[in-house]
């Protein structure tokens, strides 16, 4: 129905919303893990608006339930405050029903929104973003070429909350590889300490097109952690977490092992599953390597 520019990606809790191509590509599009908008056709562009209220008006026009619109592609927070604005209005006139509108959001990107700006968003119904923080750590941070530290993701974070806007930070087990495992894993719970986003979730770092762009960042060879390295890590992660009321959950398809909570109400439950599928995964249910995936 409508004209993307494939392929889009959304975040897996979006699967109900209504997809809407306001960005093409990542402003971005530096970080050596990622090969998600390396085709040709999705190098990074604003869509002209008068494309945007083509297709609010054809959802409009069919009747369409839309109750929540996500924003696509990788970040159409680097949309200027008066587009974004736009937009937002766009939906409130011509789909009255939306109760929620959420984007992906890169931490650079907040620099040109003032906590006003971010406020009005709000206010017009953007109450979500997703923010990849990928890592709290400064030295991951450089090597997979982030162009983001820890400050800059704090800083994002408790700005965003300040707006009243909720946050759901990605973090990426596995990502520091075999070398900065353990430091990724300590700093990235510092990180979110520090934040205390309304939801986490942590995925396992997946290299489709193989290791090479990786490679050149770790001295000419990433070793991605073992499956029991992985396990490890996230058991680190766990531990140095201390979050108030985060919804935890790590059950994206990369994922080998499922798990669901609060944090910290549910740490230590958490934790023993953890600990299960460390020193017993023949009675542990994990996923098989063909049922995991990006």
């Amino acid at each position: 129905m409508l004209n993307y520019i494939e392929p889009v990606f959304r975040p897996p809790s979006e699967w109900k919303s209504l997809i809407l191509q306001v960005t093409n590509g990542c402003s971005w599009n530096q970080c050596s893990f990622c090969d998600m908008y390396t085709a040709p056709q999705k190098r990074f562009r604003a869509q002209k608006l008068d494309q945007i209220v083509e297709d609010i008006l054809k959802v409009s026009q069919l009747g369409a339930s839309v109750s929540r619109v996500f924003l696509a592609d990788g970040d159409a927070m680097s949309l200027p405050f008066s587009r974004l604005e736009a937009i937002c209005l766009l939906i409130k006139e011509h789909l009255p029903q939306v109760t929620r509108i959420s984007s992906y959001c890169l931490p650079r990107n907040l620099n040109n929104k003032t906590p006003e700006q971010l406020l009005r968003l709000k206010e017009l119904g953007l109450t979500l973003l997703y923010i990849g923080c990928e890592s709290g750590d400064n030295e991951v941070l450089d090597r997979i070429e982030k162009g983001e530290t820890y400050e800059s993701s704090l800083n994002a974070l408790l700005k965003i909350k300040a707006a009243g806007i909720k946050s759901s930070v990605m973090i990426l087990n596995g990502l520091g590889g075999t070398e900065l495992s353990h430091q990724h894993a300590v700093n990235s719970a510092k990180l979110m300490n520090a934040a205390q986003p309304e939801y986490l979730s942590t995925l396992v770092v997946t290299l489709p097109l193989g290791t090479q762009s990786m490679d050149a960042r770790f001295d000419g060879a990433f070793q991605l952690p073992d499956q029991m390295g992985l396990f490890k890590e996230m058991q680190t992660l766990l531990q140095e977490l201390n979050l108030d009321k985060t919804i935890f959950r790590s059950d994206h398809a990369s994922n080998y092992l499922v798990l669901k909570g609060i944090l910290g109400r549910d740490k230590a439950q958490l934790l023993a599953q953890v600990d299960q599928a460390i020193t017993q995964p023949q009675q542990t249910i994990l996923r098989q390597e063909w049922q995991r995936g990006l």
